[in-house]
């Protein structure tokens, strides 16, 4: 791969984490490669959104949790903008909401920040290419949740939610507002109103709206009536 880009540009990195010492670890492992570039550091999330529209890089590696914005919003922000820039989420979260959701956000890898320094350098690779890349253990997990997933419902595409919860999205996809899904279901307003809340909170979405988005985008709401 190296005597791909001999004659190439190097690979321009932007490193987004509040860690300082796990920063520093990230530099020894990526900093001596001879085909990489360390362009930028950011230690919160709207830093990193800032730094990527200004430097460009080539590929950006970002933590989950980042102080001002958080990992997963920066994600979009930058994708929205700069939709070239190749993102991997290093994070020491391996739950399946945060992994979901990092995909659903443009993300092209996620990496457990426990990873070897090779792994860590050939995301770094495929990234720049285009390609996606997990770790083994997340992608063992991927492989078996879409095989899993053959056949069944598309709300089944998110699942960080409860199935009550796809049961109010599915409402809330086709426009139902609250006090109709309450009467629909049998919930009480403030029910109807947590239930919301924790379904925008788990999508990462910072409103009603683009949850709307989202769903109809999977599939969800399709038969139901057109929102206003």
């Amino acid at each position: 791969m190296r005597q791909d880009r001999e004659e190439q540009e190097p690979i321009r990195l932007l490193l987004a984490d509040d860690h300082p010492v796990f920063l520093e670890g990230l530099l020894s492992i990526l900093g001596p490669v001879p085909d990489f570039e360390i362009s930028g550091v950011a230690g919160t999330g709207r830093e990193a959104v800032s730094l990527a529209e200004q430097l460009q890089p080539d590929v950006v590696l970002m933590d989950v949790h980042m102080p001002e914005l958080n990992g997963i919003d920066a994600v979009r922000e930058i994708i929205r903008t700069s939709p070239h820039i190749g993102i991997l989420m290093l994070t020491m979260l391996d739950d399946d909401v945060s992994v979901f959701s990092a995909m659903r956000a443009g993300a092209r890898g996620y990496l457990l920040k426990g990873s070897r320094g090779r792994e860590i350098v050939r995301a770094v690779y495929a990234a720049a290419d285009g390609e996606s890349i997990f770790s083994a253990s997340l992608a063992r997990r991927m492989m078996y949740y879409f095989d899993s997933q053959r056949g069944a419902a598309n709300a089944d595409v998110f699942p960080e939610l409860t199935a009550r919860e796809r049961e109010l999205l599915e409402l809330i996809a086709q426009g139902r507002s609250n006090p109709e899904i309450g009467t629909m279901l049998g919930l009480r307003p403030k029910t109807v109103r947590n239930h919301v809340s924790n379904i925008l909170s788990k999508l990462q979405v910072a409103d009603r709206s683009h949850a709307i988005i989202l769903a109809r985008e999977s599939g969800l709401g399709a038969d139901g009536r057109t929102s206003k």
